[in-house]
């Protein structure tokens, strides 16, 4: 049975004004008091996120590119080190089940990754070992991730090699032992450009996740407000996870535990593009890919969502989409954008048609008291296809091609 997380509480959270987050960011601030201002100077490359909350994993060993290559669905081998990628480790049948975020420093890779996905990464990792050369380790609590628009890594490092070594604690907030050199790592986000070997299913001919770039910085956990602090003197503020989240939205960037559920397959969310290669060996679940890729299509489709703005809230995770009053879908994130106004991505059946008009609809909490119907809210939503309805190709299939006796599926 895989750890269950810790739940991290940042000491950035103690600030004035600080609203703590909920769901996967949970343990950092939701924002500091000011939501808007705060996504703009994150937008203009003058703040920064706290996502301490964030899950990481370290490989060490000199096998570890190569073993973590034949187990995920992308080609880590020879990565440089200081380059960003992600990959993914489906289930036998092709589904999701985690999607870190890699970065190699020449003698470590390390793996981001959500705080609950970890504990069960580090373990399934640990259990592939085998006789191979390498080493897992989750240094979750050791460790911390700032979020930018731009690689701030030199000027943090600078910021920890003047600080006074002796201020910071040898132990985070959890017991565990902290790190206190002024090592930074900076992982760029790839997203949305086609990888080597990807393919990427938006038609759009400017996808908008072009205008965001990202990064996130490792920076040992106990220096974290001294970071940040740093930072602030020189006018870098700090912003809440609504911030981040509002921009990825807003870039199409599909989230582990947030656009992800249980039967989720890389397809549906367009990661083709940026976490898969069509063409390295067997791995893990490379049967489903590349059949639904070559042969037919995913069963669900990413779908950006413009909310309509005369609500003065915003849809939960898991609020229902209609379109001619059955459901078709459900929200998985919405955040109000600081131009754009209220906007959502959502998961939807494939057959959906682009054009239709659709409704959100949510019952946020419960209801007032047992005889009370719960309040139900709706928005009218216009849809931008992410991922469309004929991504993948059927091509040539053959009469009885991966089907059993008299046609049935295999």
């Amino acid at each position: 049975m895989s750890a269950v997380p810790t739940v991290h509480t940042s000491a950035l959270l103690a600030r004035h004004g600080a609203v703590a987050a909920h769901g996967l960011d949970r343990g950092v601030a939701a924002h500091y008091g000011d939501p808007v201002h705060e996504q703009r100077a994150l937008a203009r490359g003058r703040a920064v996120v706290d996502a301490s909350q964030r899950g990481v994993v370290t490989v060490t060993g000199p096998d570890r590119l190569s073993w973590l290559t034949t187990l995920s669905s992308q080609v880590l081998t020879g990565l440089e080190p200081g380059r960003g990628t992600e990959t993914l480790f489906l289930s036998v049948q092709g589904r999701i089940e985690f999607a870190p975020h890699v970065l190699d420093d020449g003698t470590t890779t390390w793996l981001i990754t959500e705080a609950d996905e970890a504990p069960g990464l580090a373990d399934w990792l640990t259990s592939m070992r085998f006789a191979l050369r390498v080493e897992v380790q989750d240094v979750s609590r050791q460790w911390a991730v700032l979020g930018a628009t731009r690689d701030l890594g030199g000027r943090m490092a600078e910021l920890l090699s003047a600080g006074p070594a002796t201020e910071v604690s040898p132990h985070d907030a959890a017991g565990e032992p902290s790190v206190t050199s002024a090592h930074v790592l900076v992982w760029r986000d790839p997203w949305p450009d086609v990888a080597e070997g990807g393919h990427g299913y938006a038609t759009t001919p400017e996808h908008p996740g072009r205008s965001r770039a990202w990064f996130e910085h490792l920076v040992p956990l106990g220096a974290l407000p001294e970071v940040v602090a740093g930072l602030e003197r020189e006018g870098i503020g700090l912003a809440g996870s609504w911030a981040a989240e509002a921009l990825r939205i807003e870039a199409w960037r599909p989230r582990w535990g947030a656009e992800t559920d249980e039967k989720t397959i890389p397809h549906e969310l367009d990661w083709m593009r940026t976490a898969v290669h069509l063409s390295k060996g067997c791995y893990k679940g490379q049967e489903t890919v590349a059949r639904v890729h070559n042969l037919g299509h995913p069963p669900r489709r990413l779908t950006f969502l413009d909310l309509d703005g005369s609500q003065h809230t915003l849809p939960e995770a898991g609020a229902t989409v209609e379109a001619g009053g059955r459901v078709v879908g459900r929200v998985t994130a919405a955040q109000l954008h600081h131009e754009a106004g209220p906007i959502a991505l959502a998961v939807l059946k494939r057959s959906v048609d682009p054009e239709a008009v659709l409704t959100v609809r949510d019952t946020p909490g419960a209801a007032p008291d047992a005889e009370s119907e719960p309040v139900t809210e709706q928005w009218a939503a216009s849809q931008t296809v992410v991922v469309p309805p004929d991504a993948g190709s059927v091509v040539g299939r053959a009469q009885g091609l991966m089907r059993g006796p008299r046609g049935t599926a295999r």
